[in-house]
């Protein structure tokens, strides 16, 4: 009666994840994650569809290749344009910015693109954004400029971990211990101290394409700086980049993830 009882409340999650994930997070807790010792499941779930504020031109998105970073490469689709980005260049990698549609509150919404200038320069770029504090806002691109060969692969992405290991690793251990007293999450406080945390799954999706972005997980201005106009920046994002999805009046970064290979879905 516990397992029939445990399978109809994993079974219950998925479907509650299914739905405010508009279908694209199918199985958040897997067979087996629920058993006769769970006492509490918290869940949550982020779904973000949006597009862009130029869509690109799906009759000139054509086969180029991505370089893995073994070495080796696979045919995949880019998206190309010829109209001016938000575009950087800095030392060792480029920045781009491509905006969302506004809706109908002030929020502003951008997806970002790190791309190093060496095809396996990924992490190297990733140490150098985790090691330097507030890296993200001092390298952003504010100011249009001119693009010369411009490409950015299509992408659709899956992924799922358990992630209790993950954050052990980084240090968070007391809420998986039973000294992670977790009495004010529950009403008795009896129950709450036998109580710990055995596992964290996350799933999550994102697909990138000539509309806009489906992922799941007032105007706003821009100021360019005036000054002498910038030379034309190449960007082709033909080799593993970081991504992320940001809201720009506060700052909150909704997705963030790396592009290894476009065309994997897991």
């Amino acid at each position: 009666m516990l397992v029939m009882k445990a399978d109809q409340v994993a079974n219950e999650v998925n479907k509650w994840a299914e739905k405010e994930t508009n279908g694209l997070v199918k199985e958040v807790l897997p067979s087996g994650a629920v058993d006769n010792m769970t006492r509490l499941i918290f869940a949550n779930a982020v779904y973000f569809k949006c597009a862009w504020n130029e869509k690109f031109d799906a009759s000139t998105t054509k086969d180029h290749d991505f370089y893995l970073l073994d070495g080796s490469s696979v045919r995949v689709p880019f998206m190309t344009g010829k109209k001016k980005q938000f575009l950087r260049a800095l030392e060792g990698f480029k920045v781009l910015r491509l905006p969302y549609k506004q809706g109908q509150d002030n929020r502003q919404f951008s997806m970002y693109f790190f791309l190093p200038d060496a095809k396996d320069g990924l992490p190297g770029l990733l140490e150098k954004m985790n090691s330097q504090p507030k890296f993200l806002e001092g390298h952003l691109p504010h100011q249009l400029v001119e693009v010369g060969e411009f490409r950015i692969p299509k992408f659709k992405i899956s992924f799922g971990l358990e992630a209790s290991k993950a954050l052990k690793g980084l240090g968070l251990v007391l809420p998986f211990s039973a000294e992670g007293d977790l009495t004010e999450m529950v009403v008795s406080t009896s129950a709450g101290s036998n109580l710990y945390v055995s596992s964290i799954f996350h799933k999550s999706f994102i697909e990138v394409n000539e509309e806009g972005t489906e992922a799941a997980a007032a105007s706003a201005a821009v100021v360019a700086l005036r000054g002498l106009p910038l030379p034309a920046i190449d960007f082709v994002a033909d080799h593993p980049f970081l991504f992320l999805i940001r809201e720009d009046k506060t700052g909150v970064v909704l997705f963030i993830g790396h592009v290894l290979q476009p065309a994997l879905v897991e």
